[in-house]
């Protein structure tokens, strides 16, 4: 079967690239080369999210706790806890209103019937259930066991009261359920039952594995499993539930006025009337202090809003807030996308909303997917670069650079054909008998069907071949010397410096395999470095710009190496210090003294004996450097650039394609 496609015009609603390792380590590239540590530049990432491809926001780290920080702001500004009694307490007053009522009634009736003696009871009866009424305590807790053995003279009143009762015990029991057991709805007495039977058996187990006995774990989920929809599979990750919805309740109590914790305590302990439950709760969270300290029992919140919030309300509102202080804290703590692999995803959608979610979806398989595209190892728990990330890093500096160049300044220049001694030459000719039979395909069936006519099967005819030209293979060897003195990353030219020398290396180690190219660094002193070394090069904290040091090494390295020679040196500064016979440290001194320059110039003529030229690229080039590379250039006949960071890749680069093409159309001509 053959595959079939179908393509409509672009309307802004397609996805246009898949996220992958790709665009993942092209976010990397620009960090890698700067700082050369691949943990902190994938922490840095992870913190400051980017765009991909599509256009899409991945939100960072840093967005997303803002965002958690402006999701509890909002609620602490909207809500105030009072509530929890303030509904309490106005649902007594209007108990206590209707009361009131009736009995006024009552006196009003006896009078009408102008009975005196029922006139005279009702009057007595009235006066004292009203200073019963009037003499009730300030607390809610005094307030309901008043009127729990209060004769109401009101049915309705008495009904409302009855009601009332039933739905706060139904509150304060649905709040320790969503403590210790999740959410559940209509408690009954036997579900209070059954939380006590659990709590208990729980609390044995705590006593038997302080006690060095292995607990019965299987045995309880077996019994008490219903209480926990989240299905935890240890001890430890049902006592850290446990441990987060007591402390969200503790929060609450924490976050309330001394007033307001006297009555809400106070109240649960007149409606509960269960000591046994009291008991076991008590238990169960000193227990749970101990094992998880961290979980804030000490949080409390500064509600300032206008909306007072019942107790249901507020206990919902607690859990909620206690789950952004949890997000919070396991981002704050993420120090590598894999740590982020323990959020909730479905509980930061419904905090954060989709956006956000996907977010962190991503983020947390960043690692996984680079590693699993062979660009990084996980090493004993650190990450590194693989040989195919070290390449990856030099591709994408090269391809970001050739994205500037124009097409008539100089092509990608691939190395399709690696045959002994020859490299394409990018012209085509028809074939002659004893021609190398290097077949241009797309010419030779252009030729075919123009000649023949369109149809299939394309008829082909010796007529028809047409075949590339290739020349004599010129091999190069080059040394790129690369300033790494302070100066460079204090005037912002280091990152666009070493993505040239990544390029430059990915350049030559691809396209032009057979080529040499080694990496000289220079500050106080200069080093050789390896290809595998670069990305985690940095600059030198140490004053000095060693020339001299570096185009001695780099002429060593070039004298075990054949072809065409050449040193490419990048730099924003003049010599600054150099090496002198018999020392072990380097002079350092700026402004540059005169044996510093002859020091280095010396080293410029044994490279020019050597057939060695050096082409400078200059960063802010002051008059003092301009000054000395002119000298230089003057006495190795090596060119001179006055470049920028922003152009300086464009001039690296054209520049060596082209004078690769220049000595292979010379070495033709000769």
């Amino acid at each position: 079967m053959t595959s079939r496609f179908r393509y409509s015009r672009w309307d802004g609603t397609q996805i246009g690239f898949d996220y992958d390792a790709d665009s993942i380590f092209e976010e990397l590239t620009d960090d890698l080369l700067y700082h050369g540590d691949l943990n902190a530049a994938l922490r840095r990432l992870m913190q400051e999210g980017f765009d991909d491809r599509n256009g899409e926001r991945m939100q960072g780290i840093r967005e997303l706790m803002e965002k958690l920080r402006q999701q509890r702001q909002e609620r602490l500004q909207q809500h105030d806890l009072g509530g929890v009694y303030d509904e309490i307490a106005d649902a007594l007053k209007d108990v206590v209103e209707m009361e009131r009522s009736a009995l006024d009634d009552m006196l009003e009736k006896a009078r009408e019937t102008g009975d005196g003696r029922r006139q005279e009871m009702a009057e007595t009866t009235a006066t004292t259930k009203a200073m019963e009424l009037d003499m009730m305590p300030p607390d809610l807790a005094g307030q309901v066991r008043t009127l729990d053995n209060y004769e109401f003279e009101s049915a309705e009143a008495a009904e409302k009261f009855a009601e009332l009762m039933d739905q706060l015990k139904q509150q304060l029991a649905q709040s320790y359920f969503d403590q210790m057991a999740g959410a559940m709805s209509n408690v009954s007495p036997e579900d209070m039952q059954a939380m006590k039977d659990m709590l208990a058996d729980l609390n044995q187990m705590l006593a038997d594995r302080d006690a060095g006995n292995e607990p019965d774990f299987d045995g309880f989920m077996e019994k008490h499993g219903d209480f926990f929809p989240e299905n935890p599979e240890t001890l430890d990750e049902l006592l850290e539930l446990m441990a987060q919805r007591m402390a969200a309740m503790q929060a609450m109590l924490n976050s309330m006025t001394p007033e307001q914790r006297a009555q809400l305590q106070g109240l649960s302990e007149q409606l509960m009337e269960d000591m046994d439950l009291a008991f076991q709760m008590d238990q169960l969270g000193s227990h749970l202090q101990d094992l998880f300290p961290q979980m804030g029992w000490d949080q409390r919140y500064d509600f300032s809003g206008q909306d007072p919030m019942g107790l249901a309300e507020a206990a919902q509102m607690m859990n909620e807030l206690g789950d952004l202080d949890q997000l919070e804290n396991l981002l704050g703590n993420a120090a590598s996308p894999g740590a982020l692999s323990e959020v909730d995803i479905d509980k930061a959608r419904d905090l954060l909303g989709d956006d956000a979610a996907r977010s962190l979806e991503r983020l947390s398989e960043m690692a996984k997917m680079l590693e699993e595209a062979g660009l990084i190892n996980n090493k004993e728990g650190r990450l590194e670069l693989t040989p195919k990330g070290l390449r990856k890093i030099g591709q994408n500096a090269l391809a970001e650079l050739f994205k500037k160049l124009t097409r008539d300044k100089v092509g990608k220049h691939e190395l399709e054909q690696r045959g002994t001694g020859h490299e394409r030459s990018y012209q085509t000719k028809p074939y002659e008998y004893g021609d190398p039979f290097n077949l241009h395909i797309e010419r030779t069936v252009r030729n075919a069907v123009r000649r023949h006519g369109g149809g299939t099967p394309v008829t082909l005819s010796p007529e028809d071949f047409e075949i590339e030209q290739t020349e004599h293979l010129v091999r190069s060897s080059t040394v790129l010397m690369l300033d790494l003195s302070l100066s460079m990353p204090m005037r912002g030219n280091f990152l666009p410096a070493k993505k040239v020398a990544m390029a430059l290396h990915s350049l030559i180690s691809g396209q032009f395999p057979r080529d040499y190219m080694g990496l000289v660094g220079f500050g106080a002193v200069a080093r050789e470095i390896t290809a595998a070394d670069l990305p985690e090069v940095s600059w030198d904290y140490e004053y000095g710009t060693n020339m001299q040091h570096a185009l001695m090494l780099s002429r060593q390295m070039l004298a075990r190496e054949s072809g065409t020679k050449q040193i490419i040196m990048i730099t924003d500064g003049e010599p600054t210090a150099h090496f002198e016979q018999g020392m072990d440290y380097p002079y350092f001194n700026y402004p540059p003294v005169p044996a510093t320059i002859e020091a280095t110039l010396k080293e410029v003529q044994r490279c020019t004996k050597d057939g060695i030229r050096i082409n400078t690229f200059m960063l802010d080039a002051d008059r003092g450097l301009q000054s000395f590379v002119e000298r230089m250039s003057k006495m190795n006949g090596g060119r001179a650039f006055f470049t920028t960071p922003d152009n300086l890749g464009d001039f690296v680069l054209v520049d060596f394609v082209e004078q690769k093409r220049k000595l292979s159309r010379s070495r033709r001509a000769g």
